[in-house]
């Protein structure tokens, strides 16, 4: 399965460059990262993944992957705020370099990967985190949605963000039928947080 359009493109590495240091603040704390041109939301943090960081919790010492990372602001901030052992993981290359940074610069250590989906993960997680990159359309989407139960630990939580006028309601339907258990978390401004647990037996 390809993602070959919007900023999960690897056209995007070809861009000229036009770095940028952002800055946000999550429950309290300073964070500051790097963007650039062909990547998502280079201007700063998506609102979209803002309700997400705003509203998990976890428990520490926890596997989490951050699937389709971009810069790296969801997977870093919970390193920070939750002890997390995280991964990140994205198609474009741009994108990872920026991620790697970033981490360093936060003082986290995370691994990086670059993959097309779950191309290029072979572990397994407790937590898969996912901001939705909705412009590839719902075949990619949902095959990201039913491919992370395969890279989930028995009871493993699948947690993503997704706006009702960009498909929330119809994402839920498709989750609650694959999922054991379809939680919805948190909804503002019209961005659901919904959580998907697998069964606790294989």
């Amino acid at each position: 399965m390809s993602i070959i359009s919007h900023y999960f493109s690897k056209e995007n590495d070809l861009l000229a460059s036009n770095r940028k240091t952002i800055r946000f603040v999550i429950r309290g704390k300073d964070f500051e990262m790097v963007t650039d041109k062909g990547v998502f939301s280079k201007a700063g943090l998506d609102y979209g993944s803002r309700v997400l960081l705003d509203n998990i919790e976890l428990s520490s010492d926890l596997t989490v992957l951050d699937l389709g990372c971009g810069y790296g602001p969801i997977g870093i901030v919970v390193a920070q705020l939750f002890s997390a052992k995280v991964v990140m993981a994205d198609i474009n290359n741009r994108a990872v370099q920026l991620a790697q940074e970033n981490a360093i610069n936060n003082q986290v250590n995370i691994s990086v990967v670059q993959s097309d989906g779950f191309a290029n993960i072979h572990d397994i997680f407790d937590v898969i985190l996912l901001n939705p990159p909705i412009r590839t359309g719902k075949r990619i989407i949902y095959g990201m949605f039913e491919s992370a139960k395969n890279h989930l630990k028995p009871g493993g939580k699948l947690i993503i963000v997704i706006n009702k006028n960009q498909g929330a309601e119809t994402a839920l339907v498709f989750l609650r039928s694959i999922y054991a258990n379809v939680d919805m978390i948190a909804k503002k401004s019209g961005y659901y947080v919904i959580c998907c647990q697998i069964s606790l037996t294989v």
